[in-house]
């Protein structure tokens, strides 16, 4: 299963934007996202890139969806919380990486 993860966007230098998911700050590429983004801006993520910016107006919502998601890992151990958790801190994402990484 695919999933896009919501971040806070807090700076932007070109087409990589550092954005913060849940306190973890990444490197995320802009090259496909639908329209300029900007400090507090919100952005779904999937694999290093922003995929979609979130309008304000569904931003609460979105956010809340994913805390409930995170939360049950915490209380059953739910696997999709575990692997949405898993990729907020695991590999770096596409604009993280060196032109020598493989």
């Amino acid at each position: 299963m695919c999933l896009g993860v919501p971040g806070r966007v807090i700076t932007v230098d070109g087409m990589i934007a550092t954005v913060d998911f849940w306190g973890v700050k990444k490197h995320v590429r802009l090259d496909v996202i639908d329209e300029p983004v900007g400090p507090g801006d919100y952005v779904l993520n999937h694999v290093g890139y922003a995929i979609r910016r979130i309008p304000p107006e569904d931003i609460a919502e979105t956010l809340a969806l994913y805390d409930e998601l995170l939360g049950d890992v915490r209380a059953d151990g739910d696997l999709m919380a575990a692997d949405v958790r898993g990729e907020l801190a695991g590999v770096a994402g596409p604009a993280d990486r060196s032109p020598g990484d493989g």
